[in-house]
C-alpha cells in the first residue's frame, strides 16, 4: 500500500468528517429553520465527500477494508484532521467563524486538487467544488451580517475569530505526505494557498467591519494526530453505535 497516498487522503477525509460531524450537532438547534437546514446540508456536504475519499483510501488496502472501518475503527491519534474543525459549537458566531475559516481554504483547495494527476482525488475534487462554493458563499454573508449588525452580533463574531484564528495557519502545514504527494503530482502545495488565503479572509473581515486579528502565536498537531480536548468528546458519540454493536448492518 502507498503509505504516504493513504494517510495524505485521511487528512483531507478526516478534516470534512470531523467539521460534518460538529454541524450534524446542531440539527434542530440553528437560530432560524433556514439556517438549521442550510448547515445540516452542509454536513451532509462534506460526509459524502468524506465517503469518497474513504472508499478510496479503503481501496488501497490489500485486504478487505471498507469506508465504515476507516470512519468508526481508529482511535483518537489515528485522526488526522487539523484542530479548527473539531473546535466546539460554543455559539453561533463560533460555528459561523469556523465554518467561514475553513471554506475559504476548502475552496481553493478543491480548486488545486482538480488538477491532480490522481484520477480518483481529482473527480472527487471536481464534484466538491460546487458545493464548496456554496459554503464559503453562505458563511461569508453570515461573518458581513454578523460583523456589520447589531453591536451583540458584532463582539461576539470578533471574539470567535480571534479566538479560532490561531488555528488556521495549520492548514498550511506541510507533512511528510503531502509533500511526497506534491513531487509527485498528486498533491496540492498548501504553501503557496497561504498568502491569496489571508487576503481573502481579510477582505471579507474588512467587509464586515471587523478587526483581523494579528496573533503571531499558531497552534497545530491535529495533522500528526495530536488533537484539543475536544476531540475524544466528538469521537465517543460519532463511533458509538459502531462500537456498542460491531458489524452492526441496517
Amino acid at each position: 500500500m502507498n503509505q504516504n497516498l493513504y494517510h495524505y487522503i485521511l487528512t483531507i477525509a478526516d478534516t470534512n468528517l470531523i467539521l460534518g460531524q460538529r454541524l450534524g450537532e446542531l440539527c434542530g438547534h440553528g437560530p432560524s429553520l433556514e439556517t438549521d437546514i442550510a448547515l445540516t446540508n452542509i454536513s451532509l456536504d462534506l460526509i459524502g465527500q468524506t465517503r469518497s475519499y474513504f472508499q478510496y483510501a479503503a481501496s488501497l488496502f490489500d485486504e478487505e477494508k471498507t469506508e465504515d472501518d476507516i470512519a468508526f475503527l481508529r482511535k483518537e491519534r489515528e485522526y488526522r484532521n487539523v484542530l479548527l474543525v473539531e473546535q466546539p459549537n460554543t455559539h453561533f458566531g463560533y460555528v459561523m467563524a469556523r465554518q467561514f475559516l475553513f471554506d475559504v481554504f476548502h475552496l481553493m483547495f478543491l480548486r488545486e486538487l482538480e488538477i491532480s494527476k490522481d484520477e480518483t482525488l481529482a473527480a472527487i475534487a471536481k464534484k466538491g467544488i460546487k458545493e464548496a462554493s456554496y459554503h464559503r458563499r453562505f458563511s461569508s454573508d453570515w461573518i458581513k451580517r454578523l460583523g456589520d449588525g447589531t453591536e451583540e452580533s458584532h463582539t461576539k463574531i470578533q471574539e470567535a475569530v480571534n479566538n479560532l484564528w490561531r488555528y488556521t495557519n495549520e492548514l498550511f502545514q506541510m507533512t511528510e505526505a503531502d509533500v511526497a504527494m506534491v513531487t509527485e503530482g498528486v498533491g496540492v502545495d498548501l504553501e503557496a494557498l497561504k498568502e491569496p488565503y489571508y487576503e481573502a479572509v481579510s477582505e471579507v473581515l474588512k467587509e464586515a467591519t471587523l478587526e483581523v486579528p494579528e496573533r503571531k502565536y499558531f497552534q497545530k498537531g491535529g495533522k500528526e494526530g495530536i488533537h484539543t480536548e475536544h476531540m475524544g468528546y466528538l469521537l465517543s458519540d460519532l463511533q458509538y453505535m459502531q462500537r456498542a454493536f460491531p458489524d452492526m448492518k441496517w
